[in-house]
């Protein structure tokens, strides 16, 4: 974990969401946000790196997913109910328009993003316009970090394309991460079951 005095105390304070209302049907009935590292389920596990930031953390969760809730009861986050969720990845980015202030978006199928790697991001920021991670071949990927100007448009999001519309047609600052982390999403059963090879990370 990173303290928090390496983000850099100049930096505007925002929000990290993560985006955890899917329905996850490419698990084929398991569920990515409760796939275990080392015991811990992934959500908990993205949630506790992203309070090591120092910002503060809100969590997106679907009705009545008593299972992701109780992955991550007792860490100090908020958690924001998306009714909708079924309208896709847009419905959470509608329900956290009303943020005025900057706001790092974190999928919930990343497993190899670190406290380091979003307080990079945070660094970065300067306000003026989105800081996007890619893998360190400079490949985009996730998170980013969106000033309040691009938070406010979120509210017309619709569908499942997240907030790709938004990065369009305007300056982006990219930060490159180790290796794959900023592309490594785990969304199926066979992803999952690789990336364990891979790595040596057990259950």
């Amino acid at each position: 974990m990173v303290p928090h005095n390496l983000v850099s105390s100049q930096a505007q304070t925002g929000v990290i969401a993560i985006l955890a209302a899917g329905n996850a049907r490419r698990m084929r009935g398991g569920d990515k946000c409760l796939e275990t590292i080392g015991g811990v389920p992934l959500l908990r596990v993205l949630a506790q790196r992203a309070v090591g930031t120092g910002w503060p953390v809100s969590v997106t969760l679907p009705p009545d997913a008593h299972a992701r809730s109780e992955a991550i009861a007792g860490l100090s986050i908020s958690v924001m109910e998306v009714p909708d969720a079924d309208d896709g990845m847009s419905a959470s980015f509608r329900a956290l328009a009303s943020a005025a202030m900057p706001l790092m978006i974190m999928l919930a199928d990343m497993p190899e993003i670190e406290t380091s790697d979003l307080a990079a991001l945070i660094a970065a920021y300067d306000g003026s316009c989105p800081v996007r991670a890619t893998a360190e071949d400079g490949t985009l990927g996730q998170p980013v970090l969106f000033p309040p100007a691009d938070v406010t448009r979120m509210r017309n999001l619709s569908g499942d394309t997240g907030a790709r519309a938004l990065l369009r047609d305007q300056a982006v600052r990219l930060v490159a991460l180790p290796g794959r982390r900023a592309i490594t999403d785990l969304d199926t059963p066979e992803a999952w079951s690789d990336w364990r090879t891979r790595t040596g990370i057990s259950r």
